[in-house]
């Protein structure tokens, strides 16, 4: 998984893979250059290399790569989508952000923002998330309720697919990834 954010996409990867004991995540944060572009290109990248370790080692037969990104103001957003599509790489979008995704934990959240109105509101709902000081929420509790998040996700998708701005604001994918890494996690308990 490569992303952006610093703070708050690490450490809510965190609470959901100790969540989900025995599947293996792995981070890396793009910091600075972290643009939608730059985070598609090292995805891409990291695909092709897991594309050949698969042929010599078979552990890595269910390994996936996934690129974090939010539109913010970020140029080549609309490409860079595309490119991780064309190359089989996942996407977890967010716009305009990550907190987006944090909100829906706790409701549902459909009106046209910015990142700084989300962030904002965020902070309304846990109170220990600090845009400004780079304090996150309480990812670990949040996990608590995936389900509705991942449910208002995707209410929220498709009611810009009938508006027919289907990665407009306010929307996310996040639910696309924690459902791909659920499906993962039952299937190593299963073996």
């Amino acid at each position: 998984m490569f992303c952006e954010g610093r703070n708050t996409e690490p450490q809510y990867i965190q609470a959901l893979e100790r969540k989900l004991q025995g599947t293996i995540i792995e981070v890396e944060i793009i910091g600075g250059a972290g643009t939608p572009a730059t985070i598609a290109g090292k995805a891409i990248d990291s695909l092709r290399l897991v594309a050949r370790k698969k042929k010599k080692q078979s552990f890595e037969k269910n390994d996936q790569v996934w690129a974090v990104f939010d539109h913010d103001e970020h140029p080549e957003v609309a490409q860079s989508i595309q490119r991780c599509r064309d190359a089989g790489v996942g996407i977890a979008y967010s716009n305009p952000c990550f907190e987006l995704w944090l909100i829906l934990h706790k409701e549902a959240y459909d009106r046209a923002c910015d990142r700084h109105q989300v962030q904002k509101h965020l902070e309304t709902l846990c109170p220990e998330y600090d845009c400004d000081s780079g304090k996150s929420a309480d990812c670990s509790k949040l996990i608590e309720n995936l389900d509705q998040a991942e449910e208002r996700a995707n209410v929220q998708l498709a009611r810009r697919a009938e508006e027919g701005s289907v990665l407009g604001c306010p929307c996310t994918t996040v639910q696309e990834f924690t459902q791909a890494l659920r499906a993962a996690h039952a299937s190593y308990k299963a073996e």
